[in-house]
């Protein structure tokens, strides 16, 4: 019996594998891209044309984002 409650203990048992939550992760992704964005148009206001400033913010905050939400949730991926 002894043996029985041994195996079963908590520090026998498996981590807890984290979940994926959707909601999450596109907050993180929207987050990314909004703080790209406003960085982009930031220095587009710098440089004079703050709408091209924030589309080139946006264009690299997308692949970001999505770099962000994997590394996020690396471990549900592999």
């Amino acid at each position: 019996m002894l043996q029985a409650s041994l195996v079963s203990s908590p520090r026998v048992q498996a981590p807890h594998r984290s979940s994926f939550q959707p909601a999450e992760a596109g907050a993180v992704l929207i987050a990314t891209v909004g703080v790209c964005g406003g960085a982009g148009a930031l220095v587009g206001w710098a440089a004079g044309s703050p709408g091209l400033g924030a589309l080139g913010g946006v264009v690299v905050g997308l692949p970001a984002g999505a770099g962000v939400v994997y590394r996020r949730y690396r471990g549900f991926f592999t």
